[in-house]
This record gives C-alpha cells, sequence and structure tokens, in this order.
C-alpha cells in the first residue's frame, strides 16, 4: 500500500461513534493547530446544491487569468485525493498538492490530535488549512462540502466573499427533508458584513435566503433580481446595476453553465481588493477546466470501444435537478446535431434515481445500468436502477460494468449515436481511473 493511502486509511479509523453535527472538534483541532484558518488569504465560500464546483472552476480560472496565484479545496476527488487540495505550482497555476507533501501534512494534524475522535473530512480539511496558511497565494476559493452552517469549512469567519449556488432537494437525511429547511442549513455560511452571492432560486428557498441576509446584516444580490447573466448572438451578457459587460460564452457547456458563470462573475467583482478587470474575466471563461462536467471523452482506452463517428461525455450530475440541466444541455445538442442518446448510469442508492432519470424519458433511446465500484456507501444494483428506469417508461439493461456496456452500445447501433456515462461523481472518477489506467482512491 502506497504511504498516502496507509495514512488515508487510518484517519478514517478516528470517526467517532455519532457524529453531531458541530464545529467543536474542528475548533479543538485548529487552535491546537495555531488557528491556520486566521491565516488565510482572501477566501471566496462556496455553499449550494448543484453547480458549487463549476463556480469555483470559474473563479480559479478568471483570478488566475489575473495573475493572481490561487488555493482551491474542493470535494470529492474524483480519482486522487490531493486533488482536493490545489496549491500554487511552480508556474503560478493550482495544482493538486504533491502526495509527499500532503502525506506530511497528514501526519502533523494526525500527530497534534493525538488520536481524539474526528471525521475524516474534519481532519483533512484542518491538512487543507495549514497547506494554505503555510504557502503564499491571493486568495482561496472554498467550496463547502456538506451543507453550510454546520460544515467544516464554515470555521473561515471573515470570508471575502460568500456564494450560494442553485438549491434543490439533496442530502435531506442530513439537512432537512424540505427546500426551505436545506436554504437554511446553505444560508449559514453568510457573515454578518459580508456580501453574498446567489444564483437564482426558487420562491421558497429566496424567501428564507433574503429573511436570513436580513438577520445577519447581509448585501445578498441574487441572480435574476440584482443582477443578471443569459445568452445573446453567441456571447455571455453580464449586467448589474453599475455595469454591462460583453463576455465569450464559457468553454463549460450547457444552459446551466450560463448561471454558474454569471454568478462566479457576479462574485469576483464583489471582492474589490482582488481588482479583477474584464479582459481577466473573458480569459477564465475560455480557459475553464473542470473534470466529470459534460467532458467530452475523445481519445482512450473507454472511447477506443465505440466507433470513431460516437460521442462519449462524462457528467457527474446526480439528483433530481442536476439530471434536468443535464437533459437540458443533451437536448440542445440534439437539436444541433441530431444523434440517438444511449445512457450508461450507475448510481448511490441514497440518491433519487427517479428523479435524476426522469427529464431524459423521450430523449434517451437506452439505459444501461452498471455497478459502481468503491463507493462508500451502499450503491444501487445495476438491477435496482433497470426498475426504476423502466418504471419511468425508459428501455434499461443492465451491465456487468462500463466496457462491457460500452460494447454493447457498439454492437447494437449500425448509425452513429451519443454516448452519456453518468449518475454519481464516484462513477466519474471510476471512468475516470479507466481512461488514466490507475486506481481511484476511495472517497
Amino acid at each position: 500500500m502506497a504511504e498516502i493511502d496507509a495514512v488515508l486509511a487510518r484517519l478514517k479509523t478516528l470517526h467517532p461513534l455519532s457524529i453531531d453535527l458541530s464545529l467543536g472538534r474542528i475548533r479543538d483541532l485548529l487552535e491546537k493547530l495555531g488557528h491556520p484558518e486566521g491565516r488565510l488569504p482572501p477566501t471566496l465560500h462556496i455553499a449550494g446544491t448543484n453547480g458549487k464546483g463549476s463556480v469555483a472552476a470559474y473563479l480559479k480560472a478568471m483570478l488566475e487569468a489575473s495573475g493572481r496565484r490561487v488555493h482551491v479545496y474542493t470535494s470529492p476527488h474524483l480519482v486522487r485525493f490531493n486533488e482536493r487540495i490545489a496549491v500554487p505550482g511552480p508556474d503560478g497555476r493550482a495544482l493538486p498538492i504533491p502526495e509527499t507533501d500532503l502525506v506530511q501534512l497528514l501526519r502533523r494534524v494526525e500527530a497534534v490530535n493525538a488520536g481524539a475522535p474526528i471525521t475524516f473530512f474534519e481532519i483533512t480539511t484542518a491538512a487543507a488549512f495549514l497547506a494554505f496558511a503555510e504557502r503564499p497565494a491571493d486568495a482561496l476559493v472554498l467550496e463547502v462540502g456538506l451543507g453550510g452552517r454546520l460544515d467544516t469549512t464554515n470555521v473561515v469567519e471573515r470570508p471575502a466573499v460568500t456564494v450560494i449556488t442553485s438549491i434543490a432537494m439533496d442530502h435531506a437525511e442530513r439537512l432537512g427533508g424540505t427546500l426551505a429547511s436545506i436554504a437554511r442549513e446553505k444560508a449559514g455560511i453568510m457573515k454578518r458584513g459580508v456580501a453574498c452571492i446567489s444564483a437564482r432560486q426558487v420562491d421558497e428557498v429566496g424567501d428564507v435566503l433574503d429573511r436570513e441576509a436580513e438577520a445577519k446584516g447581509v448585501t445578498l444580490k441574487m441572480l435574476g433580481r440584482d443582477f443578471d447573466a443569459f445568452a445573446q448572438r453567441g456571447r455571455l451578457v453580464y449586467q448589474d446595476e453599475t455595469r454591462l459587460i460583453d463576455l465569450p460564452l464559457p468553454a463549460l457547456i450547457g444552459p446551466h453553465q450560463i448561471v454558474n458563470a454569471g454568478v462566479a462573475v457576479a462574485a469576483v467583482l464583489e471582492v474589490q481588493a482582488l481588482s479583477i478587470d474584464e479582459a481577466s474575466i473573458a480569459a477564465g471563461l475560455t480557459s475553464v477546466r473542470w473534470p466529470a462536467r459534460m467532458q467530452r471523452l475523445t481519445s482512450g482506452p473507454l472511447p477506443a470501444r465505440l466507433k470513431r463517428e460516437d460521442e462519449l461525455w462524462l457528467d457527474g450530475g446526480h439528483n433530481p435537478a442536476g439530471g434536468e440541466a443535464l437533459a437540458q444541455t443533451l437536448a440542445d445538442l440534439e437539436e444541433r446535431s441530431p444523434r440517438p442518446l444511449w445512457m450508461i448510469a450507475a448510481m448511490m442508492g441514497t440518491k433519487d434515481a427517479a428523479g435524476f432519470l426522469r427529464p431524459f424519458r423521450g430523449l434517451a433511446q437506452r439505459v444501461i445500468a452498471v455497478p459502481l465500484p468503491g463507493a462508500h456507501e451502499a450503491p444501487r444494483t445495476p438491477d435496482q436502477l433497470v426498475a426504476e428506469a423502466r418504471a419511468l417508461g425508459l428501455d434499461a439493461v443492465a451491465a456487468p460494468d462500463v466496457l462491457t456496456a460500452l460494447d454493447l452500445v457498439r454492437q447494437a447501433t449500425k448509425t452513429p449515436v451519443r454516448v452519456l456515462l453518468c449518475g454519481s461523481l464516484y462513477f466519474a472518477g471510476h471512468v475516470l481511473a479507466l481512461q488514466d489506467g490507475t486506481v481511484p482512491q476511495t472517497n
């Protein structure tokens, strides 16, 4: 076992017997470490259900286009754990922290924790804050792990701006069974006197965010009300009370990415200390990269299983709102370049599979359900997923693995097809590991 795998496995054994959602454990550990969370660069803190990772990617790209050095904290990882903690590399651009450096950091934090009960996310977040505090950078793009109010990242007391992306039903078992309860948890990252930028929200969510902002003395700016972003004639138009900016369309495709890009533009403009100009914003939108978000796979072992004319796409969306956004993106592609859509899907047992698949009725020709290797929670079996897809009227079959599913597509189709690998970020990581010939680290 590699050294990093051994350390990560050992840290998972510290998990408390019962998880009380609180910030007590992380605060105690950070105090013993000398409060690295108080020595971070200007922080852009992001919560939400869908779009957090994309907004983080836009912010990173725009800041780096302006010449800034950026730290980035995201989760879960796709293939290797060190993807979660990105620090400026030799050329100044953020790269996953070298695994040798990560091992040293984790050992330091482990020694200070001294065997006390703590969650895996808490102790690894402490290591991330230590990495960020000890390396120079101009900004930190910080993504919430789960929720907001009691999320481990919420120990940052004075971010430069907070961001709330689209809120929808997800993690109801942890955050509450209504949109309003989920919105209250996400709004927990708001800080008095710190502006909050929000995506367009349904009324039930918007009302909660407005009330929470008023109670905390927060200026809340919401897409569609206080600023806007929309596609027009092949361009992205951003508009707020003081400016109108003509920008290129973002490199990440889909109507939902117009929303994510607009939120990121509003957030970066809000941080006046960083003073990001329009040219850097434009450069960031076109240079942004974010794996497993409508990512086209054009070479490697997986596309090689299909015919040369076929398209292979990968997306990690996994909840009903993500399914709607993904289906809309595929419908737009179908309108521009018609071809049958085949889906190869794997999902976690806790997710609303029917809600995710429903928007693909009338769009997907067939769903092939496959197992979800290496999942940290109980995955859906392919047979369960097939049953749920068929109950929606979708043609569905099971396959033992991704490679077999791709072979089924090739054997069953004579004209060029569009194939979508989807249903879980963990599945996306498995796919990317197959592409690279590596073994993914479990989340």
